[in-house]
Parts: C-alpha cells; sequence; structure tokens
C-alpha cells in the first residue's frame, strides 16, 4: 500500500480527563499519571488545541471492560482499596496486584478514564467523525485477560482494537514503545484480523517476549511481527528499520485502521530505559504512519522520565496536526520542571548503539519472509456489526460532573437541547431523585415561606402582564372549562397521551406549578417560578386556559364543585391533573387542591 502525501488536513480528536493527573501510584514508583496533565497543560500554552476537537472521555463502564478481561477480575478492581487489602491476600497473588502494580486510591476510576478515552476513540474514527484520535492516557499495553502487568491493570489498546474490528476488517497495532506489547500480541495471537508489529529491546529485560520466532499460531501465525532489539539504538538507525518494515506490512496486510502505541521511553535518557532516541526520531514513526491516509488512534504508554514524556507527546501532537512549534517552551504551569535549557527538543546522548547494521538487516529480512508468507489482505466474512460502546448525547446531561467539560463548538452545538426536556421520575413526591431544575435566576425558599409566597405573587403579575399571547398553565380541575381548552387546542397540535394512573398529592404550599406529561415532563421546583421561555414550551405541550381575568369564577368552583376527571368528551387531549393554584389571590386565602387523577 503506498503512502500519499499532501492533501487536506486531517481531522483530529484529543482524548483528556483533568483528573487523570491526580492518582498516585505511590512513592518512589515510577509510573507517574502526573505526565498526562503535564503534557495537557504544554500543548494548551502552544495553542494546539485550537487546532483540534477536545473531548473528556466517558469512564468506561464493567460491561465495557470486560468484552475482553475476565468478570473476576474487573469485579476485583472495583472492590480493592488501600484499606481492605488484608481481606485480599489470595485475589492480590491471583490477579499479580500488589508490587510493580499497587494498590491505591482512585485505581478503579483511573483504569475506566484511561479506557474511556481509548474506546470513545476508536468510535469516532469507526463513525468516520476524525481521522486521528489521540489519548495520552492509554496505552497500557502489558494488561493482560485476568491479570496486571507492568504498572497496566486494564488493556485499552485490545478493547479499542475490538470497537475498530467492528466496522474494520483488518486492524494493525504497532508498538514503539521500548517494552514489549505483549498484552496486545496475547489477546489476538491466534487471529488474521489484527497484526501487531512490536520494536522493543530484547534479552534479560521486562517482560522477556518478543522474540524474533514468535510469529502468531493457528490462524494467526505470521500475523504476530517482532522486532527485537539492543540497547542504544538511534535516530537513524531506528528509521532504516521502522519504514521498511511498516512498508512492507502495509503493502501484505492492507489494514483498514491502525493503533500507535506511543511508549516515550524509548526516548534517550529515560529513567527505566536504554535507547537512545530524539524526539524527531520517536515522532518520525507517527508522520510515517499517517502518510497511509488510514484511520489512526494514537496512545500512550510507557515513559518515566516525565518531563521528556510531556515534551514528546506534545511535539507528536503537533505532528499529528501537521503544525510547526517553537523550540522554545512557552510558560506553563510545570515551566521549573523543564529547565535549565527550558527547550522543547533534547539532545541523545554518546551511547554505543548496540544495533550493528549487520545484525538490523538480518532480522529485517526474517521479517520481510514471514511476511511473505502471509496472503495478500484476508478476508473476513460479513457479519452484522455490532452496537457500538459509547452513545452519544445520551443522558450524560443527566449527570452534574459534566458541568466543567470541555467542548469544541460544533460539538456544543450538537448538544444543544431543548428548554422544555427535563428529566424527572413519574412520582411527583418531595424525594424526587431524578429532577434537573432549569436554571433560574431566583434562590431557592423552602416551601410554605412567606418569601416564596411573595416570589409567587410577583411572578404571576410579570405572567399576566408579559406573557399574554402564551397562556400561562394552570391545574383545571372542572369538566366545566373544556370548552375553553378547546380553543388553546386549535392553535397548538393536541399532544396525545395516555393519563397517570396514579398521582401522588402534593402536600406543598399553593404557589407550585407542576405541569407533566408523558412525553416532556417539565419541573419547576418549590421556588422557582418558570422563565418566559418554560412558559411557550409548556403551553405548547399542555396547551391550557390562564385565569388571570375571573379569579372569582375559578375560586368559587375549586371549594364548591368535587374535583372530576376530564373525560375524552370534554378534552381532545385528556392530560393528567396537576396542581396548581387557580388564581393569585393573597397567600392567606388560597384554597387546598389535593387530588387524584384517575
Amino acid at each position: 500500500m503506498a503512502f500519499t502525501s499532501g492533501g487536506s488536513k486531517k481531522k483530529i480528536c484529543y482524548y483528556y480527563d483533568g483528573d487523570v493527573g491526580n492518582y498516585y501510584y505511590g512513592q518512589g514508583h515510577p509510573m507517574k499519571p502526573h505526565r498526562i496533565r503535564m503534557t495537557h497543560n504544554l500543548l494548551l500554552n502552544y495553542g494546539l488545541y485550537r487546532k483540534m476537537e477536545i473531548y473528556r472521555p466517558h469512564k468506561a463502564s464493567f460491561e465495557e471492560m470486560t468484552k475482553y478481561h475476565s468478570d473476576d477480575y474487573i469485579k476485583f478492581l472495583r472492590t480493592i482499596r488501600p484499606e481492605n487489602t488484608s481481606e485480599y491476600n489470595k485475589q492480590m497473588q491471583r490477579f499479580n496486584v500488589g508490587e510493580d502494580c499497587p494498590v491505591f486510591d482512585g485505581l478503579y476510576e483511573f483504569c475506566q478514564i484511561s479506557t474511556g478515552g481509548s474506546v470513545a476513540g476508536a468510535v469516532k474514527l469507526n463513525k468516520q467523525q476524525a481521522d486521528v484520535a489521540i489519548n495520552w492516557a492509554g496505552g497500557l499495553h502489558h494488561a493482560k485477560k485476568s491479570e496486571a502487568s507492568g504498572f497496566c491493570y486494564v488493556n485499552d489498546i485490545v478493547l479499542a482494537i475490538l470497537e475498530l474490528l467492528k466496522y474494520h476488517q483488518r486492524v494493525l497495532y504497532v508498538d514503539i514503545d521500548i517494552h514489549h506489547g505483549d498484552g496486545v500480541e496475547e489477546a489476538f495471537y491466534t487471529t488474521d484480523r489484527v497484526m501487531t508489529v512490536s520494536f522493543h529491546k530484547y534479552g534479560e529485560y521486562f517482560p522477556g517476549t518478543g522474540d524474533l520466532r514468535d510469529i502468531g499460531a493457528a490462524k494467526g501465525k505470521y500475523y504476530a511481527v517482532n522486532f527485537p532489539l539492543r540497547d542504544g539504538i538511534d535516530d537513524d538507525a531506528y528509521e532504516r528499520i521502522f519504514n521498511p518494515v511498516l512498508s512492507k506490512v502495509m503493502e501484505m496486510y492492507q489494514p483498514n485502521a491502525v493503533v500507535l502505541q506511543c511508549g516515550a521511553d524509548s526516548l534517550s535518557g529515560d529513567r527505566l530505559g536504554c535507547f537512545n532516541l530524539s524526539l524527531k526520531g520517536h515522532a518520525q514513526c507517527v508522520d510515517f504512519i499517517k502518510k497511509f491516509n488510514l484511520p489512526l488512534l494514537i496512545l500512550g504508554g510507557g515513559g518515566y522520565t516525565i518531563r521528556n514524556v510531556a515534551r514528546c507527546w506534545t511535539y507528536e501532537t503537533s505532528v499529528a496536526l501537521e503544525c510547526d512549534i517553537p523550540n522554545e517552551l512557552p510558560y506553563n504551569d510545570y515551566f521549573e520542571y523543564f529547565g535549565p535549557d527550558f527547550k522543547l527538543h533534547i539532545q541523545p546522548s554518546n551511547m554505543q548503539n548496540q544495533n550493528t547494521p549487520d545484525y538490523l538487516d538480518k532480522i529485517k529480512t526474517r521479517l520481510f519472509e514471514n511476511l511473505r508468507m502471509i496472503p495478500h489482505a484476508p478476508g473476513v466474512q460479513m457479519a452484522p456489526i455490532p452496537e457500538d460502546s459509547v452513545h452519544e448525547e445520551t443522558d450524560e446531561d443527566d449527570n452534574p460532573k459534566n458541568a466543567d467539560q470541555r467542548f469544541s463548538i460544533r460539538a456544543s452545538d450538537k448538544r444543544i437541547a431543548n428548554e422544555g426536556e427535563y428529566s424527572d421520575s413519574e412520582d411527583e413526591g418531595e424525594g424526587r431523585r431524578n429532577e434537573k431544575n432549569h436554571k433560574s435566576p431566583r434562590k431557592k425558599v423552602r416551601a410554605g415561606s412567606p418569601v416564596q409566597n411573595m416570589v409567587a405573587d410577583a411572578s404571576k403579575k410579570e405572567e399576566s402582564n408579559e406573557t399574554k399571547p402564551a397562556p400561562t398553565p394552570v391545574a383545571v380541575d372542572k369538566p366545566q372549562n373544556g370548552k375553553e381548552e378547546i380553543k388553546e387546542t386549535e392553535k397548538k397540535e393536541p399532544v396525545v397521551e395516555e393519563p397517570k394512573k396514579e398521582d401522588k398529592p402534593v402536600e406543598e404550599s399553593a404557589s407550585t406549578t407542576t405541569p407533566s406529561t408523558e412525553e416532556v415532563k417539565p419541573t419547576a421546583t418549590k421556588s422557582e417560578t418558570p422563565t418566559k421561555t418554560e412558559e411557550k414550551m409548556e403551553v405548547d405541550e399542555t396547551p391550557e386556559k390562564s385565569t388571570p381575568e375571573a379569579p372569582p369564577k375559578t375560586e368559587e368552583k375549586t371549594t364548591t364543585e368535587p374535583v372530576a376527571a376530564p373525560t375524552e368528551t370534554e378534552k381532545p387531549a385528556p392530560a393528567p391533573a396537576a396542581t396548581a393554584p387557580a388564581t393569585a389571590p393573597p397567600p392567606a386565602e388560597q384554597p387546598s387542591t389535593e387530588e387524584k387523577a384517575p
């Protein structure tokens, strides 16, 4: 598959959760999620956020994570906490949790955030809403089906690839972390639908896998490609092996999507690494793969000299955006980390490159021979496309934690909801938990207080003066008003619905207004008065007669006549009874209207 250069700029989406930097593996542990926050802050100060859509990922659910991992393992991660480790000694040994993979506060939530960004990025690519998706919190490639490994607990890469496979016949996984991507290779070792390609240090080095002879098994034979490397590889040598191998893979396998794990522990000077790559040598891999114009998911991974991790992933974000950024670092919240030079790029060391040209050519030749054994572009039997893991524009608006979420302008335009649409429970009592209050300029007050009554009286005067063309909804529990309501419904489309079987009595002040329907359930709280916009929405849904002109008549009928449920002959669109004051007399004289709808 030949790559193409030029063309229109790609559409990039980027996933980041502001909480991810708060998680802490423990004192002295080399894995520091704080590096992701540093990366985000640096690319913000470079202004790169203006050129891509930034999303806060959802937290992956138990069901999403168990699409690959075992139920017992994910239940354990959800349950374990630093306080109760003594109760789970056997499970900790079974699931390899405790040493390299410690138990820390918020462990499960950290896994949810990491996985959520990768899966959401895969869904974006599937829907062709982005050309490149980036999640620097992902790339935890060592986690196994029922076991933590190498600082990784949940394998977000495997879960993202499973999502891509719903729409793409063949997915290519490329790993440039210094450690072998054993968890991903193991997951797809026996299938030809995923090819795994890993460039890594091999020989007395964690995790000890990734030999040249590890090529896959069964249907997946020859679909695992491993390039074992020695210490000290530099930019030129890395480019000489990476570009030819990936070109051959693209030619023979012809993938429909690519996942690239950009572990930054292969950089020069890494705390746990032993390679000698600069930022440009590392980012060259991103640039090369991007030129094939395939849907691309870019993930993080290892990297333990955190100032260089932030530099690397910021620079690779700019490469994905095809945007040049200056070597002089902009001032940022973590500026002191980047001293003493405060530059973006790092200088490789003078360590010896133990990867001789003969050694590299020999490995490359063996890999080419293996790649010739695979059929060109293996096919996949047609099957129904499974449901997406991430459902956009669901009930996310009901989550108060989304209040500080950053959205692009285009995404926010899509999320504008009708002002008359509220979430409410079917029972209307004091204990409602699903109630979503519309923003009101008034402060909340206790039900039945003098302040509430004053607010209610004042608001009713405003309603009668300012909204005469749009009648204010009131509770009409008298069959005699049927004719007047028919006049109103001729102007608006009637809402056909079934009346509620039971409506709990509301023992509140007479100033409460709660017109409700089955389709749209507007709720004005005890302390709030509907705004003009709310009134219009309510009139559209449940048009009723406003009666400020005839208070004596309404009050007399409310007190003297029994409450009767409206019938179909009296109303074209029966609505459940609502409790509200018929008029606006002084609070002391308001009648109490407690009723039960049929």
